[in-house]
This record gives C-alpha cells, structure tokens and sequence, in this order.
C-alpha cells in the first residue's frame, strides 16, 4: 500500500494559500522551509467566485485562480523533487481546465507530473431545474472523497496524483483527503474526520492561525511575516498545529482558537463528509509554536449539499464628501437634499453615512473632517452612472462651505449577490478524474443525520466580584469575527476559568446588542462553547445581501470582533488586574 508520508502515524500538511491574493512566495516558502508531505491551498471565498463567474464570462476557457498558476510553474520541479502532493481548490469554476494548464507547465519544463481533478460541483446548467433560480454560478459543496481517488484511493492500490486541482469542495477537503487517503479511513470513521476537518479548518486561511488578524497581536514578538501553517494528523484524527522553524508570527492555543472561532455557527459544524462537534474540540499548548487539537466527535453528515451561489444584482456606485469644521449636521443635511432633489432619475436605492471621524479644535484639517457616503444602487447602469455622480460633483461650488470629494465622478459597476441553496446529495454528480483520465462516481454518504441545534449547556457558577471597573472588553477577551453570506459572526474567548465564568453570564444577546448598536434590529443567536471558554454570535442580515453587495463599510464584518473588543463595560477588578 502506498502512502503519501514516511510515517504511517502522522502526515505533515501545510498550506500556502487563504484567499485568491494571498502571498505569492508562500508555496515556494513552505516547500524550501522545512518538511512536509502534502502542501494544500483555499483560494475560494464566496466572493472570489463571483469573481471567477466574471472571468469566465469574458473567456470560456477562464474560471480558475489565475496565481496558482504562476505558482505552479514556479515550484513545480520543487515540489516533484520533494515527494510534496499538492492539493488545491484553485480549479473554480473550472478545474479540468486548470488540469490541463497544468500539466501544459509540466511539459513546458519537461517535468513528469501526474495531474488529477475533481469536478461535479458545477451546478449552473442545471440551476432552474434544482429550484435555484438563474443564477451567474451554482456550486455544490464538495467533501473530500473525490481527493481521495485522486491519491490512489483509500487503499492506496491506484495512481496517485502529483497533483489534484478542485472547484468547490469545503475548505477543509483538501486537507481531510490527503490524510483519508494516508490513514485509509473510511466514511464512517466520523471522529477521525472530524478531527482532520478541525484542523483543515484551523490551516485553511493561511497565516490566521499563525498570529494574522489575532487580537493580541502585540504579545507576539515577530510580525514582520508570518509563517503558513502545518498540520500534523495523527491516525485518529488528533492533531498538532505548528508551523516551518525560524518564520515569524506564532502557533498558540489562542493564535488557533482565533482561526477556529472565524466563520461558524453553531457547535455543529457540518460538512458533506462529517459533522464535527466544536463543542467538544480541545486545545493545549504542546511545546514552542505547537498546539495539540484533541477530543474531536463527529457525526453523520446532514442529507443536503450547500450550494454556493452568486447573482448579478445590478449596478452600484458611490460618492463621499468631505466635510470640515463646524456644522457637520447641518452641512451632512444640506448636501443630502440638494443631491436628492438635483438627481435627475432616483435610484432604486439611495443610501446615505455620515462617519464622524471629526474632533474639535483639530490639529489638522483631516482630523477636522466628517465623511458622509451616498451609495447608489439599481438595476438601470444609467441611473448610478454619471447620472448620479456628475450631479454630486454639481454641487461643488453651491453647497455647504468647504464642499470637496474623495472619490471622482464615474459610471457605476456591476456588483453581486451571495445566497446559499441547498440540494439533496443524490442530485450532484461528485467525480474524481486520475491521472490516467478514467473517471470515477463518488458514492455519496451512506448514513446521514439531519442538523439540529445543539441544546445550550450548563453555565458555570457566576463570577463573583464586590467591585467592578469600566474597561474594553478587550481587556481581558479576544475575538474574530467574520462573513458568512449577508450574516456575520462574531466569536468571543478568554484565558482563564475566572474570566469565563464572567463571560459566560455577562456576555448575552442583550449586552452584545447594547454594545453594538448596529445589531440591535436584528436577530442575534449565540452559542456557548465551554471547553474553548468562548461564545459564538450569529448576527443575521447584517451584511445585507452579502459581501458584493458592500452594505457596510466593512462587508466583510472582519473588524466587528474589534469593534466589539474596544467597548467599555464593567469588568471585576480581580480580572483586569
């Protein structure tokens, strides 16, 4: 039986990639840096797949992540020499075609490189059909079997792929096949793959676990560049995180628990293979820049595949004034009514913010300044083209005193819209496609088990505490926050059982919503994890039709943790001290 690492206990998988645009140089560094098996890359947010859908618009033969590319012509010869499999889902909306190119680069450099792909995610011809509209692309969710074919198979009997390029599997597939297909799981080894979709997730997003995005940032001594991440799976699906020697940032249980807590829900977390219960997740420091992740249950996966789908919503732009000195109020008023009365045809929407960034008796003008926003949206390009913001600029000499811009007149741009469907399994056709060009049907699961939420457990006993002082709540807690869609999370955490025991009876729906005002309209769901000392908010809608649509100035929602962290509350002085 042929295995994809030396030790039949452990295999060592890496990633170089958290987003299309992430750092060019990581697949070199991670395979100069030190030992690893299997080398993986996320190139595909919900986002980027609008993107891609744009792309392959404009050329058929397009619809893939361009930089894998360049990477792969770059490290190729490297990657070969080492025995490193790489395992991708930079196909897109087009893995066969990214194989092809791929192994075009192989010839070019006369390199002998056996190339796989999976494919069946492409669910587009048969949108209408499914109930999913007329969408721009609709992709299923894949789970991580398909890789597993690519790599001889569970059993390791067949050709395995150098190489294996995806579109859209979840970002934990490209580490839960190659470590299946090591350990020769099979479907039903639940803990086991959750354990390895715990760890893929923690790795995904490149360096998120290695210090990037951390609240804590200032206590880790190298930030100048942070190393990528490694996973080291063990047969049972525990696993440490660690990254290559000598590269910046650091492995800590909080480094990982701020990767673990971006994008979730509840504390099921499922996928196409498994549910992993994050309820029952574990994390301990194992030495210098190594995290152990233990304690891992799984359970059957649910009967429907998430669908990932992108929309043209219509045409958008923007123009922002600049305001200085005194009477912002009044000149914010001002502004907004002659643009509105002055627009020659109203947008389907019009939508106005008023950042007061100003302060008084500034020492600069900047600093002096208020900036108000007006975006404009609607399905006609003409109405939020020049339309619109030649009329803004109209104004510049009859308004309020000081009137200027910060963005130029334009036409508006099309933006999109992120909604997620579902589909039974049986109604996608998941393929692996080997190096040798047969194909083979993945069976979907078996056994499945419908989601459910998961009762909320036991609290702690109340801190007590005589005397409290108002602080930031990042003072003593950290967080990450991020999109999911149009609705946001936010995950909260601290260090110690004493913290804990405050937290989890301070921090409710309630206070999170006298705290951050923008979410009080909205429906708040939280989610209590004691072994990680964390609570998890599901914010809904607050990105409103997802991150294209841009409906905050943060679509992304990856400052709200922050934001959250810097509001005063009253903490027990026994904690901040």
């Amino acid at each position: 039986m042929r295995r994809l690492a030396a030790d039949p206990e452990v295999i060592r998988i890496g990633n170089c990639s958290g987003f299309y645009g992430d750092r060019l140089s990581a697949m070199r560094e991670m395979l100069e840096g030190g030992d690893i098996d299997v080398l993986t890359g996320d190139y595909l947010a919900e986002l980027t797949m609008l993107i891609l859908g744009r792309d392959r618009m404009k050329d058929a033969s397009l619809g893939y992540a361009k930089t894998f590319v360049t990477q792969i012509r770059d490290c190729l010869g490297l990657a070969l020499d080492k025995g490193v499999r790489i395992v991708v889902n930079a196909g897109g909306l087009n893995p066969a075609g990214l194989a092809e190119k791929v192994r075009e680069i192989a010839a070019e450099l006369a390199l002998d490189a056996k190339v796989a792909h999976v494919e069946g995610d492409d669910l587009l011809p048969r949108a209408s059909e499914l109930g999913l509209g007329a969408p721009l692309t609709a992709n299923a969710y894949l789970g991580a079997w398909g890789i597993v074919e690519c790599l001889g198979g569970r059993d390791g009997q067949n050709a395995a792929a150098d190489i294996v390029v995806t579109g859209r599997v979840t970002d934990a597939s490209v580490i839960v096949g190659p470590a299946a297909a090591h350990f020769g799981w099979t479907r039903t080894d639940y803990d086991a793959l959750a354990g390895a979709v715990v760890a893929g997730h923690i790795i995904e997003c490149g360096t998120q676990a290695t210090g990037g995005n951390y609240a804590f940032f200032t206590e880790i001594a190298d930030m100048g560049r942070p190393g990528f991440p490694i996973a080291e799976i063990r047969r049972d699906g525990s696993s440490v995180i660690t990254k290559h020697d000598g590269t910046g940032g650091a492995v800590t249980v909080d480094t990982v628990e701020a990767q673990l807590m971006y994008e979730i829900q509840g504390a099921r977390y499922a996928g196409p293979d498994v549910t992993a219960r994050l309820d029952s997740v574990r994390l301990t420091q194992d030495g210098p820049d190594r995290v152990l992740v233990s304690g891992v249950t799984g359970e059957a996966p649910p009967p429907q595949l998430k669908v990932s789908l992108n929309t043209l919503g219509g045409f958008r732009n923007e123009m922002e004034f600049i305001l200085t000195g005194l009477d912002i109020e009044a000149k914010a008023d001002l502004a907004r009514e002659q643009l509105e009365s002055w627009l020659p045809v109203r947008p389907a929407e019009l939508e106005w913010t008023l950042a007061r960034l100003d302060r008084p008796d500034a020492e600069t003008e900047e600093q002096a300044s208020a900036l108000l926003r007006c975006v404009v949206r609607d399905p006609d390009p003409k109405k939020v083209g020049r339309a619109f913001s030649g009329t803004a600029v109209e104004l510049a000499l009859a308004s309020y005193p000081g009137c200027s811009f910060t963005t130029p007149p334009g036409n508006g741009s099309p933006y999109g819209v992120y909604t997620a469907g579902y589909v039974d399994a049986s109604e996608v056709a998941h393929v692996a496609v080997r190096p040798d060009g047969s194909r083979v049907e993945i069976a979907q699961a078996e056994q499945t088990r419908s989601l459910e939420a998961v009762a909320e457990p036991e609290l702690p006993q109340p801190f007590p505490s005589a005397q409290t002082r108002r602080a930031p709540l990042g003072a003593i807690a950290l967080a990450r926050s991020g999109d999911k869609g149009g609705d946001a999370n936010i995950g909260v955490w601290v260090r110690t059982d004493e913290a804990w025991r405050w937290l989890a009876h301070t921090l409710t729906v309630d206070k999170l919503k006298e705290l951050l005002p923008e979410t009080a309209g909205l429906t708040v769901t939280r989610h209590v994890l004691p072994n990680l000392r964390a609570v998890n908010f599901l914010v809904a809608g607050l990105l409103g039709k997802g991150v294209a649509y841009q409906a905050r100035f943060d679509p992304q929602a990856k400052g709200l943790g922050e934001w959250l962290r810097s509001r005063h509350i009253d903490i027990p002085v026994e904690l901040l001290s």
